[in-house]
Order: C-alpha cells, then sequence, then structure tokens
C-alpha cells in the first residue's frame, strides 16, 4: 500500500467517528485504530492465497483419483464456481439425484455453497445421471466435475 493512500486513510479516521478501520489487500493488512491524541499502525504482510484443493488434502486426494474430464464416458456437469457440494437441499434430506436418475434439462442437480449463498446447480442436458464425483460437504473447485450424464 502507498504512503498517501495510507495517509488518506488515517484522515478519515481521525476526522470521523469511525473509532477503528481495518482494509486487506494483496499486498497486506493496515489497522488503524483511534486511540486519544496518538494512532496505532500496523502492517501485516499477506501471504500468497493457497488454492483450495490444497489447503482441503482429503478434497485434492479425491481429485486426484478422479478420471479427466475428457475420459469420462458422456455429458460431464461441472461445478461453475469454487464452493462446497451438498446433493440434498438440507442435512438428513433426500438427495436432489441419484446415479439413474432421469433429469430434465434445468433440473436441480447439487447446491454449491460460495460465501453463505447456496447456489442451485441444474443439468444443461437431459438423460440419465450415470456418475455422481464428489461426496456431499465436499470442497470443490471451479471447473471440477460434479456429475455423469449420459
Amino acid at each position: 500500500m502507498d504512503l498517501r493512500k495510507l495517509k488518506t486513510l488515517i484522515d478519515l479516521v481521525s476526522e470521523s467517528n469511525v473509532s477503528e478501520l481495518e482494509i486487506t489487500e494483496a499486498e497486506g493488512k493496515v489497522r488503524i485504530v483511534k486511540g486519544g491524541p496518538a494512532m496505532v499502525q500496523q502492517y501485516v504482510p499477506v501471504a500468497a492465497p493457497v488454492p483450495m484443493a490444497t489447503a482441503a488434502a482429503p478434497a485434492a486426494a479425491a481429485a486426484a483419483e478422479l478420471p479427466a474430464p475428457a475420459a469420462l464416458p458422456g455429458h460431464v456437469v461441472k461445478s461453475p464456481m469454487v464452493g462446497t457440494f451438498y446433493r440434498a437441499p438440507s442435512p438428513g434430506a433426500k438427495p436432489f439425484v441419484e446415479v439413474g436418475s432421469q433429469v430434465k434439462e434445468g433440473d436441480t442437480l447439487c447446491i454449491i455453497e460460495a460465501m453463505k449463498i447456496l447456489n442451485e446447480i441444474e443439468a444443461d442436458k437431459a438423460g440419465t445421471v450415470t456418475r455422481v464425483l464428489c461426496e456431499n460437504g465436499q470442497a470443490v473447485e471451479y471447473g471440477q466435475p460434479l456429475f455423469v450424464i449420459e
């Protein structure tokens, strides 16, 4: 973070009713706390983000065991985002689809939770679900195969 930006932030905090401000950017994190006449500033460098698959060893191991999407027969439905894969609308509920389920285009296959938002993933092709490639509650990456529809 450049010095001018930091000075502007300090001025904003000192002139406002805000007692504490924390900003996180790619280069690091700055925390400004208003405490009487003096201000405390802290700069903490932020490490490079770790991809979700390497952060979750079980998910990485499961993904490593799966064949490449091109090697899977049929139409592969891939994850449109990074998040947590759920097969059912709620814990204990019946899954949206099972192996052998007939689906139409637009039918809900699963839910991917990303940033506390539940996103329904729909079939983009009609057919029969022949494989479910993720476990319930598993972390998934963008483009990761979820289902095979034939």
